[in-house]
């Protein structure tokens, strides 16, 4: 297998899905989207992770958004596409059918929900790691699904060839410190807040929603830390301050994702599929003044998981 950087990239985007005011594929818009990522400096798009709408995307719309940003990325960029569910034999059928379709890497949530035993999470995740060749990322994010992924888990799953890596929304940097000693496990940070400290503490990279708007600058922020410039890298992440204020603490990361692709003329809409509600007009003047970069403080509307 590869490393994780050459199967993941380093600097990568959770990629929201835009969408038409009916609810349909806004398919120029997902091309431009990518597009967009790539050229500020992406090297890696996660694709229908969470930001990118998930679970509201049937089989035939995950394979042709799958199409669609292979389109706008090329071939050079990673494709790591969500295929992780509550149900095993579903996430499987997933795995096989993106794999055919040409993602290069798979990324696999913690079940939610069912709150299966930690070991149901290893059978789980080890069968859909096993239905494909592709390279595997975990996600441990038990904000979202009620379960997080134990220390001893993590190490457990590490001895499989093909699980090289795990997108951490947990938290935990001492945790992550003792994973990457003991099993040489990448470790990309999936909280936006702490994406110096996990560079700083030994992550390979990150798995961004602020990176939409902000993909170049934390190429600088990797580039900074992995030469030890702790200065720059702290000039870095405090210009991207107000933008992380705005864009994950005042609604959710797809909703205000698709606000800002918008208010960069990315995207002509920032429709969302229900339950999620489009950005109200408070929302979205966050969102405006932190890309403005107008030097006022940023209003944090309500915390968000």
């Amino acid at each position: 297998m590869p490393s994780a950087r050459a199967a993941f990239g380093r600097n990568l985007v959770a990629m929201p899905t835009p969408m038409n005011p009916d609810g349909s594929f806004d398919e120029p818009g997902i091309i431009a989207v990518a597009k967009h990522l790539v050229a500020t400096g992406c090297d890696g798009i996660v694709v229908a992770g969470t930001t990118g709408e998930s679970p509201t995307l049937d089989d035939a719309e995950l394979l042709r958004l799958l199409s669609l940003v292979r389109v706008g990325a090329g071939d050079e960029t990673k494709l790591v596409v969500g295929v992780g569910s509550n149900y095993t034999a579903k996430s499987i059928q997933t795995a096989k059918a993106v794999a055919a379709a040409g993602a290069d890497a798979l990324l696999i949530v913690t079940p939610y929900y069912s709150k299966p035993s930690q070991a149901g999470v290893v059978a789980h995740t080890v069968a859909i790691a096993d239905a494909t060749e592709l390279p595997v990322m975990l996600y441990d994010i038990p904000g979202r699904t009620g379960l997080p992924l134990l220390r001893e888990t993590i190490v457990e799953l590490s001895q499989h060839p093909r699980i090289l890596a795990v997108k951490d929304a947990k938290g935990d940097l001492f945790e992550m410190m003792s994973v990457i000693a003991e099993t040489g496990l990448a470790y990309y940070c999936g909280l936006d807040e702490l994406n110096l400290p996990y560079l700083a503490a030994g992550a390979t990279g990150l798995v961004s929603v602020v990176g939409v708007v902000a993909a170049d600058r934390h190429s600088t922020l990797i580039t900074a830390v992995d030469a030890g410039d702790l200065a720059t890298a702290r000039a870095v992440n405090d210009e991207v301050r107000a933008l992380t204020v705005a864009l994950m603490r005042t609604a959710p990361g797809v909703v205000t994702a698709k606000a800002a692709l918008r208010e960069v003329g990315v995207i002509g809409h920032a429709s969302v599929r229900a339950p999620l509600l489009e950005a109200t007009e408070d929302e979205v003047a966050v969102i405006r003044a932190a890309l403005s970069n107008d030097g006022q403080p940023v209003r944090e509307l309500a915390p968000t998981v």
